[in-house]
């Protein structure tokens, strides 16, 4: 039987956001003097390390909620939903960016997250470089890098432009090597968000058919994000 590789139990988050209370027209004086209580009343919060809210009225809002699930070592979880829906604050506390306000996670080896690709890209370093640069603070070593520089190149298909300067890179150049990195990362598990919205279908494809791969024969968990009912591993 596989070990359990990501266990999610009781999980939920809390923000707190605030409204601007409606009211008729105020003189500039009165907006004067609502402007200073208003930081004066940020400032008292910030010293006292409470939460600074924009706003005349604050509420609850509950993004996740009693959210329970579970995935074993070497299985494919799509987690589809509408915009707004709680997808992206899900990965953000599976990658430990964003702390839960209730319930408790397990995970087990080492995690990659994929939710904003190309993040550390240098515009002025040449593709070439950027590999190296994107790949240390993704966590794999200089050896690492090299040994794996060629598969890198081979699948962004930016080759003929390595060399150059990554800000005369196109959108979508910029993003398959930048998806390239992080692909060839090897983790335990492997959290994307729906960074393949991105790029032609081709390029689609063959980001999906690798992520099959690292699934079926690394076996590695693969966690998937999307608000498109379409989009399936192929």
């Amino acid at each position: 039987m596989s070990e359990t590789a990501i266990k999610v139990e009781g999980l939920g988050k809390k923000y707190i956001i605030g409204h601007q209370a409606k009211g008729g027209y105020k003189t500039f004086r009165d907006q004067i003097g609502d402007n200073l209580k208003t930081a004066f009343s940020k400032t008292k919060k910030m010293l006292s390390g409470q939460m600074v809210v924009e706003g005349d009225e604050v509420e609850d809002f509950w993004a996740l909620k009693d959210i329970n699930f579970e995935v074993k070592q070497g299985d494919t979880l799509g987690i589809i939903g509408r915009n707004g829906a709680g997808k992206s604050t899900l990965l953000k506390i599976l990658s430990r960016i964003t702390e839960p306000t209730t319930g408790k996670i397990l995970l087990r080896g080492r995690v990659a997250s994929l939710l904003e690709v190309g993040t550390g890209f240098h515009p002025e370093l040449s593709g070439r470089e950027n590999i190296f640069l994107n790949g240390a603070i993704l966590g794999m070593s200089r050896a690492e890098i090299k040994r794996k520089f060629d598969e890198i190149v081979d699948f962004s298909g930016v080759e003929k432009f390595l060399d150059t300067p990554v800000k005369r890179y196109s959108s979508g150049m910029y993003v398959r090597l930048a998806f390239a990195v992080a692909a060839h990362l090897e983790p335990e598990i492997l959290i994307v968000d729906e960074v393949l919205a991105v790029g032609d279908a081709e390029f689609q494809k063959k980001c999906l058919g690798k992520m099959k791969d690292v699934s079926e024969h690394g076996g590695r968990t693969v966690l998937f994000v999307s608000h498109n009912m379409a989009k399936k591993f192929m």
